[in-house]
């Protein structure tokens, strides 16, 4: 069956980043260029008068206003991958739940893989729907996920952290451990964000299974010491202290 096609928007202030994008996309069978705007303001009026695409690559930086305000005002954004030039807006771009964050200048090959998640996530509500293992959907605090050729159910109570492992994730509860072929952005758009937080590129952490905080890092059930990264730390605490 051919790859869906998704239509996508580029918001970008600079005429360079926004042509290299543009470029991009006329190589890539699985997307459809619909509109490319050089400002947020732009964008905003686009998206609300109702106009709507599968993907959005979105510059952080920019007059007037900036991507990630944008999102923020944005009841029903489509799927996001966020184009900077700049590290320090990961955490916003986590809490935000965009799918990828391309840090300029980034090759073609980094853009598909960018594209790759995007199309999994397009395309992942259709497959837990219509997976066997799974004929009635789960509460908002479970999950189905693949592992070795079954339908597992995953309840995010259970769950103490989540390791990133190249292009899987470990998800990691008392009982077991689930290594499950998808990548931390594209599990996030199911993880219950009122006590799920990234405290490192690698790891997800439930603040609620923390027991205690030491030498930088989260003390979880069994010992396991899980870091917390400098450019993490001050979104932790300020989260920590809301608990």
């Amino acid at each position: 069956m051919a790859a869906p096609v998704l239509t996508c928007a580029i918001i970008d202030d600079e005429e360079i980043n926004r042509l290299t994008l543009e470029h991009y996309i006329s190589l890539t069978d699985s997307l459809q260029l619909v509109v490319s705007l050089d400002d947020a303001l732009q964008g905003l009026s686009y998206f609300r008068a109702g106009n709507r695409v599968d993907v959005l690559f979105l510059d952080v930086q920019m007059p007037q206003l900036s991507g990630l305000d944008m999102l923020r005002v944005l009841p029903d954004p489509p799927i996001v991958i966020l184009t900077t030039a700049h590290e320090d807006f990961a955490v916003d771009a986590f809490d935000l739940r965009v799918t990828d964050y391309l840090v300029k200048p980034f090759d073609y090959a980094r853009f598909s893989r960018a594209v790759q998640r995007a199309l999994q996530q397009h395309t992942a509500p259709v497959a837990v729907a219509a997976a066997p293992a799974a004929p009635v959907a789960p509460p908002d605090n479970d999950l189905f996920v693949k592992v070795n050729n079954k339908m597992v159910r995953i309840n995010f109570d259970d769950v103490i952290y989540i390791e990133a492992l190249s292009d899987y994730v470990v998800i990691v509860t008392e009982k077991q451990k689930y290594i499950v072929y998808t990548t931390m952005k594209a599990l996030d758009a199911r993880l219950p964000f009122d006590h799920f937080v990234r405290v490192h590129r690698s790891y997800i952490l439930n603040m609620r299974r923390i027991e205690a905080i030491e030498d930088g890092a989260a003390v979880v059930p069994g010992g396991h010491h899980v870091p917390i990264g400098k450019s993490y730390q001050e979104a932790f605490f300020r989260k920590l202290n809301r608990i």
